[in-house]
């Protein structure tokens, strides 16, 4: 491989294959300028695929809430409309109680 390397860049032993080794040379150069532009750019290729993943992320997060949102909708229209299912909420969440009810405290609350 390494002679093979030497060789492409010997003008001396292009011979009669002197315009294909030339062309073949400008190639190398063109492709290592725009792998090392599309590598170092601002808006390189590695910052695009970075972004990819961001994007991706922050849908599925979009779909995670949206999901929270309609139970909670779900939850805010059972409790406006049935008063049972409101001080069921009431009792579990903050602690209510009605008068003449047993009320239990556990140490540390």
């Amino acid at each position: 491989m390494a002679k093979l390397t030497n060789d492409i860049w010997d003008k001396s032993k292009d011979g009669s294959k002197k315009e294909q080794r030339s062309f073949l040379r400008f190639a190398i150069i063109v492709t290592a300028l725009f792998l090392l532009f599309i590598c170092v750019k601002k808006d390189s290729l590695i910052r695009w695929i970075e972004t990819g993943f961001t994007i991706r992320r922050q849908n599925s997060q979009i779909e995670w809430y949206q999901g929270e949102i309609s139970k909670l909708d779900t939850q805010i229209e059972k409790l406006s409309t049935q008063r049972d299912s409101l001080e069921t909420f009431a009792r579990e969440k903050f602690h209510f109680s009605e008068p003449g009810d047993d009320v239990y405290l556990e140490e540390g609350q």
